[in-house]
């Protein structure tokens, strides 16, 4: 038997050899970004609204702090939060995950700036529950993601308003904008890079997306805190607490 191409068939990877060199002269780049959103909404589509417990790791990939670092913005720095993370996750038995903080900090003069979604890896998300928070990175700062009051619980599943002195307590630090990145300049969203329990304020969102004002129904980026203490979160309806996701 021959395997030598017929005439038609060598018609037709003519024919594909010239469409696919019309499309660099022609929308070659429109083709691949249509290629890519199309890829992204059947990752989507594809992610499992609620995940199995007793597989190789924990279903738990996020979750709010059950509890700040106590020292108000003051968190140790970036490694001083996600720190933080590990070892609450750790104690409910999710330690089998790596943990970061959904913190963003200024540009300082020896550092860049860093963005909080750029430090928490791609999804999916999944609360201690294995209910789906978010697919992907995408969908965690679009309206596809399922932070809200029910579902953005702490480590340990407890809601997290209503708890403590505070009844109304909804404000997650993040030191972010809207879509999860840092501020531009020398303004300070960030307790001096999450160092200062006293000088500075603070960014934070709403896990409950409930609130008076521009913003207040952001997860992310609804208002700035009164200042960096203990006291100062505690005011305006916080307790330094913070969002944790798993990397891996």
């Amino acid at each position: 038997m021959s395997l030598k191409p017929s005439n038609g068939g060598a018609t037709a990877v003519g024919m594909l050899l010239c469409f696919t060199l019309a499309l660099g002269a022609c929308g070659a780049d429109d083709a691949v970004d249509t290629a890519a959103e199309s890829l992204a909404e059947t990752d989507t589509e594809d992610v499992p609204e609620f995940k199995e417990m007793g597989g190789a790791q924990s279903v738990t990939s996020f979750f709010i702090t059950s509890v700040g670092t106590g020292s108000g913005g003051d968190l140790g720095g970036l490694a001083g939060a996600d720190a933080h993370c590990q070892a609450l996750a750790a104690a409910e038995y999710a330690g089998d995950h790596t943990w970061r903080a959904y913190l963003s900090t200024v540009a300082s003069d020896d550092q860049p700036a860093v963005n909080a979604r750029d430090r928490i890896g791609n999804g999916p998300w999944y609360n201690a529950e294995g209910l789906l928070i978010a697919a992907n990175i995408e969908a965690l700062h679009g309206g596809d993601n399922r932070i809200n009051k029910e579902k953005a619980a702490t480590e340990r599943l407890n809601p997290v308003n209503g708890v403590g002195d505070t009844p109304n307590r909804h404000d997650i630090l993040t030191g972010s904008r809207a879509d999860g990145t840092a501020f531009d300049g020398d303004d300070e969203y960030s307790c001096g890079n999450w160092t200062s329990s006293d000088a500075g304020r603070a960014q934070v969102g709403h896990h409950d997306r409930m609130g008076q004002g521009d913003g207040a129904g952001s997860r992310t980026s609804a208002h700035v805190t009164r200042g960096c203490s203990q006291q100062d979160l505690e005011s305006t309806g916080g307790a330094g607490l913070f969002y944790c996701f798993a990397i891996d």
